[in-house]
């Protein structure tokens, strides 16, 4: 076959293929099958949007935080580091668990933290009393009627780049972070309202 027609196939082959593949807006839906139980792939958070989350979610040393789909820890253990909160991550994937049980005890507060492994859609969520979610919008409804129904009236939900479909943030918070990117976090205070 002369390589002017191979090319063709194969660019035709691919085109194909790549028409296939679901288009979302957000570049992860791809990266995720039915058949995986995962809400989003691990992509942390840079520690600049870390710390701006429990901010906005004004996090103090009497709140208990949990992160679902925490990857590293991170988001825990520097609410545990800065704001002296307690802290629970929860993540599917054992290695993510392993990570984050060494870093916190390599920042020396795993007294204060801790990860479990577990399955978001079945987690207990009721004495957090801020949650952070850097997961899909689409997870993050999954997740909507869990949350809504277990957290008590004035907990905090804080979410990196994703919304919660038609439930108004309480605060919209989009500014720019240290690299340049434009960031966007949402901010809902529970009112007490079970939502589908």
């Amino acid at each position: 076959m002369p390589y002017r027609i191979r090319r063709y196939a194969l660019g035709l082959c691919l085109g194909l293929l790549i028409s296939a593949l679901p288009i979302t807006t957000n570049g992860f839906e791809p990266l995720l099958s039915q058949n995986n139980p995962s809400l989003a792939p691990f992509v942390p958070s840079p520690y600049d949007v870390v710390q701006r989350m429990l901010t906005l979610a004004e996090v103090t040393r009497d709140d208990i935080v949990y992160d679902i789909g925490c990857g590293d820890g991170r988001i825990v253990i520097t609410a545990a580091q800065r704001f002296g909160a307690r802290g629970v991550g929860i993540d599917i994937d054992p290695q993510r668990i392993a990570e984050a049980n060494a870093n916190a005890e390599r920042a020396g507060v795993q007294h204060l933290v801790k990860f479990i492994q577990q399955d978001a859609m079945t987690v207990d969520v009721s004495e957090a009393t801020v949650v952070t979610l850097y997961l899909l919008s689409s997870s993050n409804l999954k997740l909507r009627p869990l949350l809504t129904s277990q957290l008590a009236p004035g907990s905090r939900i804080v979410s990196h780049a994703f919304s919660m479909g038609d439930w108004e943030p309480d605060v919209l918070d989009r500014y720019e972070d240290e690299r340049g990117n434009t960031r966007s976090l949402y901010l809902w205070r529970h009112d007490g309202t079970v939502r589908d």
